[in-house]
Formats: structure tokens, sequence, C-alpha cells
């Protein structure tokens, strides 16, 4: 018999993980241009730090997996193809870059600054997708889809980010003890 890459422990944490993406994603605000603003990308930061690289991506990959066969998983309740190719289908589809990305630098916070750097490059690779969506799908232009999609976000985006680092990086280190997770 071979060994599993994934553990027990892990599938269920990645279980626990999508599911509390489910739950953050109802979390929605409604804003004037149609990005709604939700509680997911704090998720995603979760996720990345709380579950590393690998196992956050994956996480999200169920995740937008789930809200695309039609399960009711995403922002009020939603699913379906069309929410991955609609104008926001690009943050969503980048979730699980993100969540990589900000697992990166949860694996590397010892050295000085490299934490922020992948959080922000994170952040910054979920807005980037986003917008590239947005622009093409809307026929906008960039400043369009920064103006729409960006600005009006940053600050939420800086406290959800914050809370999520704070809160994830205590769960995490408590989890990597209990859990043996390397």
């Amino acid at each position: 018999m071979q060994n599993s890459k994934i553990s027990i422990q892990d599938i269920c944490s990645i279980a626990i993980m999508t599911a509390i993406t489910v739950v953050l994603a109802q979390i929605s605000i409604p804003m004037p241009l149609g990005v709604p603003m939700t509680m997911q990308t704090f998720a995603v930061t979760l996720a990345g730090i709380v579950l590393g690289a690998k196992r956050g991506a994956i996480s999200m990959i169920i995740y937008v997996l789930l809200g695309a066969i039609g399960v009711p998983v995403l922002a009020n309740f939603s699913g379906g193809f069309q929410h991955l190719i609609g104008p926001t289908g690009g943050f969503l589809l980048s979730f699980p870059i993100m969540a990589y990305l900000i697992g990166i630098g949860t694996k590397m916070r010892r050295q000085k600054g490299m934490f922020l750097l992948f959080l922000i490059l994170g952040t910054a690779a979920n807005y980037a997708i986003g917008v590239l969506m947005f622009c093409i799908l809307m026929k906008a232009s960039i400043w369009t889809g920064i103006t729409a999609c960006v600005l009006p976000f940053i600050p939420t985006a800086i406290i959800k980010a914050a809370v999520a680092s704070i809160l994830g990086l205590k769960l995490q280190v408590r989890l990597e003890a209990a859990l043996q997770w390397t």
C-alpha cells in the first residue's frame, strides 16, 4: 500500500476552511458598480495563513469548483459557472493563487518582511486578475476597472488582511503544533 500525500487531517482541515469560506461569502454588501464587498477575501487570506500554500489553495479550488457546478456557495447563496465567466469571475478564479501566495509568506514569516510581502502579492494577484477580467468583459478601461473594483475596497481590504493575519497566525501556530504540520 502506498502512502498518500494528503492525510485525513489535511482533508478535514481543507473541508473546514472551505466551509468557513462558504459562510463568510454570505456576508456581502452590494456596491454601486456591481462588485460586491464580501468576506470571501478574508476567508482566502485565512486559508493561506492557517492551512499554508498547498492546503489553502486546495481549499479555494474546491470552493470555486463547488460554485462552478452550481452549489450555492458563492456570495448571496449563488452558484453556477456563469459567475466564473462573468465580470467578477476573475476575483473568484484568483482565490487559489491568492491563498497559495499568502501561504508561502506564512512559511517565510521568520524572514523580515516576507509575510507582509506575500500578503500584498496575494492581494495584488486577486485584484489584478479580477480587474483584468472585469475590463475585458465590460469593455472598460483599466482605470475604470481599478475605480470600480479596487479603490472602493482598499480600506476594508487592509482591515480584513490585518484581522485575518492576526487571527490566522495564532491559529496556524496552534494547529501546526497540534496536527504536526510542516
